[in-house]
């Protein structure tokens, strides 16, 4: 990609990251739209050599382009008559649903908890010609508050069982009464369960299943909505 052609204020944004690491873009097809989500570009060497599943907790998830996120952005990316709704996306990483979401009218909010996770996004963006899209540091145990949306979405998100309560306190914060949560995860998540079932108390909840083949294997990735309970 021409880099010269973004705004100024992406184009400084993506020259400051630059000058820390090597970058490329990912390409996603979302419909007739197209995404490009700029990316580090040597995995390896952002390690630095660690292991990156030695701590969980520490990995930093934003820097993959996971498959939950991909099957979400199509998911909502393919979604009709959305024009005017809210949407946050949590814990977006590289902003893959977020940005197709964007694409399909609705009116989102790209969320995470790191500044340089946000720089990502927001050159993300521009790159893919989306304006409009506003980013919220959100720290899941000490909320800002924000308006409520109609749609809040993650992938990938359920990582630690440390934060299960606080995301189910983000879902009763931000999401409108009448509202819908789309999570995706891989189905070999082993805290999707543990989380689904704690959040059926308040929520009620539907799953579809989605195959992919990458390398000669298949993928199920699981995608919830969730939505309140009716009293």
């Amino acid at each position: 990609m021409d880099i010269r052609i973004l705004p100024e204020r992406e184009r400084q944004i993506y020259n400051r990251i630059r000058a820390k690491y090597r970058l490329t873009f990912d390409r996603l097809k979302i419909g007739e739209k197209r995404l490009k989500l700029l990316k580090i570009a040597d995995l390896e060497e952002f390690l630095g050599g660690k292991d990156p599943f030695a701590n969980v907790s520490e990995f930093p998830f934003w820097i993959r382009l996971w498959d939950a996120a991909m099957v979400l952005a199509y998911v909502l990316g393919g979604q009709k008559d959305v024009a005017g709704k809210r949407l946050l996306e949590l814990g977006a990483g590289l902003g893959a649903p977020g940005l197709a979401a964007a694409t399909a009218g609705y009116d989102v909010t790209i969320s995470d908890y790191e500044d340089i996770i946000m720089d990502f996004q927001q050159v993300s963006a521009a790159a893919s010609g989306l304006k409009g899209i506003e980013f919220v540091h959100l720290d899941w145990l000490d909320p800002p508050d924000l308006d409520p949306f109609d749609v809040l979405i993650g992938a990938e998100i359920l990582f630690r069982e440390e934060f299960f309560l606080p995301l189910l306190n983000i879902f009763k914060k931000y999401l409108k009464k009448d509202g819908m949560i789309f999570l995706a995860h891989d189905a070999t998540r082993q805290s999707l369960p543990k989380f689904l079932k704690i959040a059926q108390k308040d929520f009620d909840i539907s799953l579809k299943k989605q195959t992919l083949t990458r390398d000669g294997k298949e993928i199920t990735i699981i995608v919830n909505r969730l939505r309140h309970k009716r009293n």
